[in-house]
């Protein structure tokens, strides 16, 4: 399929094409072009085709996938006939970088995305981000704190939300931004970089080569990827003396793997608050979004016209995504899903999941394990 530029696009007649997004579910979740169809190319044949058919005559069809290299490789012969096919050049990502470049324009979203933290969203974002600092005690006097970013909406924000705390100079300690890069594809990295620089958030930047290690693995590449970025984050956030790191998981997150742990693994755990590394001595890892919901999160992303980054390991070439504790995108999504339709008959169903691991009765439990070591009721029967 033959590509056409952004440029090009922005010259075309308003009515004259329409855009169609092949991503799947879990990346057109983090933003869409304006006005776009959604098509799933990787379904049946005759079912995309019928779509396509369906589309008003006349006009131009642009496809595109994040980074443009899905939809270059579509055989638009195979497509009916008499229309105009096209591949966005760049894709999703070349947009967003696009939409960020002028100078002006990052003032003015790092203007607003301040504000709208101080104000419309202070509630919902502010508010659960400091008590979670507060009652789980993640910052501390004297902290070095190494925020974590991946480039997502989640990471972005802890880091708009760790500045407007400093602000508030209720506790001296000091932030280092730190942004790995993996072996990201050079559109993924851009975009983190000028998001970056839109919001305001000085970013340090190290290289691994983590992508290319795990790019082999066929059994459980997400989890290794996973547990080797975590332990590059604390090597390279003590080389630069701190003593935290803070990863951007959220409420949601957190319910969800509750869940997951019995669904998938047949066990019951949370995601801890707070944790000790085990093997890099004096290092902690905090989640000061604990308390955030990710509704909330996405409506400030939204409010603000922003783009973001979801995953971008070489898997996500074929739009497939992962998740940083391991866990692939399609069980999260399918929990996540479940959790919605529980809701339904329930409104209460999220907090009761939430709340569940810190009402654990041992007196009705079976078995549990502390340090490593498994406990039976049969013990003290």
């Amino acid at each position: 399929m033959k590509e056409i530029s952004l440029e090009e696009v922005s010259k075309l007649q308003e009515g004259s094409f329409v855009m169609i997004d092949v991503r799947d579910e879990g990346l057109r979740a983090y933003g869409m072009i304006p006005d776009a169809i959604v098509i799933d190319i990787d379904t049946d044949t005759e079912d995309v085709l019928s779509q396509i058919s369906e589309l008003p005559e006349g006009k131009k069809y642009i496809f595109y996938c994040d980074v443009g290299r899905k939809t270059r490789d579509i055989d638009d012969s195979l497509l009916p006939t008499g229309r105009e096919y096209y591949s966005l050049e760049g894709g999703y990502i070349g947009y967003v970088r696009a939409s960020m470049a002028d100078e002006k324009t990052q003032k003015e979203k790092q203007k607003k995305a301040e504000e709208s933290i101080r104000k419309k969203f202070h509630k919902q974002l502010f508010t659960p981000f400091a008590k979670a600092c507060k009652n789980y005690k993640l910052i501390e006097e004297g902290d070095h704190i190494a925020v974590c970013i991946s480039g997502g909406k989640d990471s972005m924000l802890m880091a708009k939300l760790f500045q407007e705390i400093q602000r508030h100079r209720q506790c001296n300690f000091e932030l280092t931004f730190l942004v790995m890069d993996p072996g990201y594809k050079k559109e993924n990295r851009a975009l983190i970089e000028s998001n970056a620089a839109a919001l305001g958030i000085p970013i340090t930047i190290f290289e691994s080569d983590i992508f290319d290690a795990v790019d082999t693995i066929e059994k459980s590449p997400c989890y290794l990827c996973a547990r080797m970025r975590r332990g590059y984050l604390y090597s390279n956030a003590k080389e630069l003396g701190c003593n935290k790191i803070a990863l951007g998981h959220h409420y949601d997150d957190v319910i969800e793997t509750i869940l997951m742990g019995m669904l998938y693994g047949a066990q019951i755990q949370t995601m801890m608050p707070k944790l000790h590394s085990t093997n890099f001595e004096g290092m902690e890892l905090i989640r000061p979004l604990y308390l955030v919901r990710e509704s909330d999160i996405c409506a400030w992303r939204d409010y603000n016209d922003l783009h973001f980054l979801q995953c971008a390991c070489h898997f996500t070439e074929t739009c497939e995504t992962c998740h940083e504790d391991g866990t692939t995108s399609s069980k999260r999504l399918e929990t996540k899903k479940l959790i919605a339709e529980l809701k339904k008959e329930n409104p209460f169903v999220e907090s009761n999941i939430f709340n569940s691991v810190g009402n654990v009765n041992l007196d009705t439990v079976i078995a549990y394990k502390k340090d490593g070591v498994r406990h039976s009721f049969l013990d003290e029967y």
